[in-house]
């Protein structure tokens, strides 16, 4: 699939360049431009429309800053398919350079005008994860996402930065209470059209620019995690009604594989 308007970086074959590969690996983030063509998003942003308008209530966050659902992809075919989709999980995989699963994906819908960052911090420390190496998030943009639209800023090369605790989404001294030498580390504001993804380690810190437009910020997450990876026992609202011990592999239905 191509996004006509600015081109695309996945290949014939639905793999990224060696270059983008290595700018991942390096910076821990990278921007693939077109992963989706016209016809994707328009069908992808409608199914997130009608899927928010009739959820919206049961989002997690709860301050007013974005709206989030996590698991569409079990309730909603539409979204199902952008969240099992193969040539996203295989380009992953290709960044990665190990089999992963899906953990779990979310929809983040940062509300116009919202005018409210959500700040510096790490996914990888709120997950209940052992035994495994950088999982990474494929950030779909469904809309144009300038930066006044609340696109994103990361810290480059930070994805090594483990054993850091779970940082506050909402304050924004946190991440740098928690290692101060992260507040001197280059940031890169990474913009995105309709179509484009960008994929980030789940150690890599990042944030997101306040929306102060009229327009939704609409953005589907699919996060992926080491094949091998394992339950620690920790609460988390994706394990928590799973009857899951410490130890257990985190793989079958819950956490799928379909681009194997």
């Amino acid at each position: 699939m191509m996004n006509s308007q600015a081109g695309t970086d996945v290949g014939a074959d639905g793999r990224v360049s060696r270059e983008l590969v290595a700018s991942y690996r390096e910076h821990g983030f990278v921007r693939v431009r077109g992963v989706l063509d016209a016809a994707a998003i328009e069908r992808f942003k409608s199914g997130t429309e009608s899927f928010l308008e009739a959820h919206r209530a049961e989002s997690l966050e709860t301050l007013g800053v974005f709206s989030q659902l996590v698991n569409v992809w079990r309730r909603d075919p539409v979204l199902r398919d952008l969240t099992l989709d193969r040539r996203l999980g295989r380009i992953a995989e290709h960044l990665a350079g190990f089999p992963l699963r899906l953990w779990h994906d979310q929809m983040l819908v940062k509300e116009p005008h919202s005018n409210a960052a959500t700040e510096f911090h790490q996914d990888r420390p709120y997950w209940p994860h052992g035994g495994d190496r950088l999982p990474l998030s494929a950030w779909i943009a469904l809309v144009d996402v300038p930066p006044e639209r609340g696109c994103m800023t990361f810290l480059p090369g930070t994805q090594h930065q483990d054993g850091l605790r779970p940082q506050d989404l909402h304050d924004a001294e946190d991440l740098f209470a928690a290692d101060p030498s992260l507040r001197w580390a280059p940031r890169v504001t990474v913009p995105l059209r309709a179509g484009d993804c960008t994929f980030h380690s789940g150690y890599t810190g990042h944030m997101a620019l306040p929306n102060q437009t009229g327009t939704a910020r609409l953005a589907h997450v699919n996060i992926y995690m080491d094949a091998e990876t394992v339950y620690t026992g920790d609460a988390h609202p994706v394990t928590d009604d799973l009857g899951l011990t410490a130890g257990d592999r985190l793989d079958g239905e819950n956490f799928p594989r379909p681009w194997a």
